[in-house]
């Protein structure tokens, strides 16, 4: 246990010296639409509050977890959305930190009549810190645990400044957007050197098929299918799936990876295969999904698990009047 301790201790000191951050992900992304792009804010009927937590390859020491909490609201006298994220994800037996404010402004332009356009801004501010007394260490193993390097080292920790952009377009039928994160490029190192946060592009749509039945239902059905492209740095995925949907109950069915490319390492691009269940309880939709890992890892990694809830609200008048007026029909999960 300790020789793995210190196999992971290194590992993380060797990305805190050189890497180059990735963002965390959702299996879930579209219970976090505002953190997929500014562009989302405001996109409920009225006002959401979104949770998430993920925890992704549990089996592996020094794993990640995610936290994320949402805010958006729409506002009609303005045609504008608003948002607030705040983001946590703790990586390495929770020795490096992210935490993340964010405040986004979406502009709505109704192009016609059920056609929007969506310009957006985001302006954040992230803390990014390494606690090396979680961390084992070489001389701790040699004298039993109790004394280490660590105990030289002060927590490190460093804030700065993000930015980003995104757009929106959507009819009643089908959504398509783009979104541009960590415009600036901000240095994240630790070490009073350079590691800069590499701009990552999002491409992201669907499209939602009512299923039509000779009798008409209480509560009708639908499939959504989906798509989110994305690209950070040298790496780049592939999210594709769809999910079914019959009041109160979902469920649907991803694939993760770019199968066509090789990932560097003389494999294929193959992350994961994640399935989703979920229910509407009133105005709230709870989702749980689990990502069978289908790389190299798989077997190993433990998968990852990932929980969501929402929650969206208008009063009764505003609800029945923004529902015929703007409709975004991507998936909710």
């Amino acid at each position: 246990m300790k020789a793995r301790s210190f196999g992971v201790a290194l590992v993380w000191l060797c990305l805190i010296a050189s890497s180059q951050g990735q963002d965390a992900q959702f299996t879930q992304f579209y219970a976090a639409p505002t953190y997929l792009s500014p562009a989302f804010a405001g996109t409920g009927v009225q006002s959401r509050l979104a949770m998430q937590f993920r925890d992704q390859w549990p089996s592996i020491p020094g794993a990640f977890v995610t936290y994320n909490m949402a805010y958006d609201q729409y506002l009609s006298s303005l045609n504008s959305g608003i948002g607030l994220i705040a983001t946590h994800d703790k990586a390495g037996s929770g020795a490096m930190q992210y935490t993340s404010i964010t405040a986004q402004y979406a502009y709505e332009i109704e192009l016609k009549r059920k056609v929007f356009l969506r310009p957006a801004l985001q302006f954040g501010y992230v803390n990014h810190s390494v606690d090396y007394s979680s961390l084992l260490f070489g001389d701790q193993l040699a004298r039993g645990g109790d004394i280490g390097t660590y105990e030289n080292l002060a927590k490190r920790n460093i804030g700065y400044v993000d930015m980003g952009t995104g757009l929106l377009f959507f009819t009643p039928k089908l959504w398509l957007g783009m979104s541009m994160l960590h415009l600036n490029e901000p240095n994240q190192s630790l070490l009073l050197g350079e590691s800069f946060v590499p701009m990552k592009f999002s491409m992201h749509g669907g499209y939602r098929m009512k299923i039509r039945t000779a009798l008409i239902r209480k509560h009708p059905q639908a499939v959504v299918v989906a798509f989110n492209y994305k690209s950070q740095g040298k790496y780049d995925q592939l999210d594709i799936g769809a999910y079914y949907e019959q009041d109160p109950f979902f469920a649907g069915l991803w694939y993760r990876g770019l199968p066509l490319k090789s990932n560097g390492y003389g494999a294929t691009n193959s992350d994961a295969i994640a399935m989703l269940v979920g229910v509407n309880v009133g105005n709230m939709r709870i989702g749980y999904s689990y990502d069978l890992t289908t790389s190299k890892l798989a077997g190993r990694s433990g998968g990852a698990h990932e929980i969501s809830i929402v929650y969206d609200w208008a009063d009764r008048r505003k609800r029945k009047a923004m529902s015929k007026r703007r409709v975004v029909p991507c998936a909710k999960f």
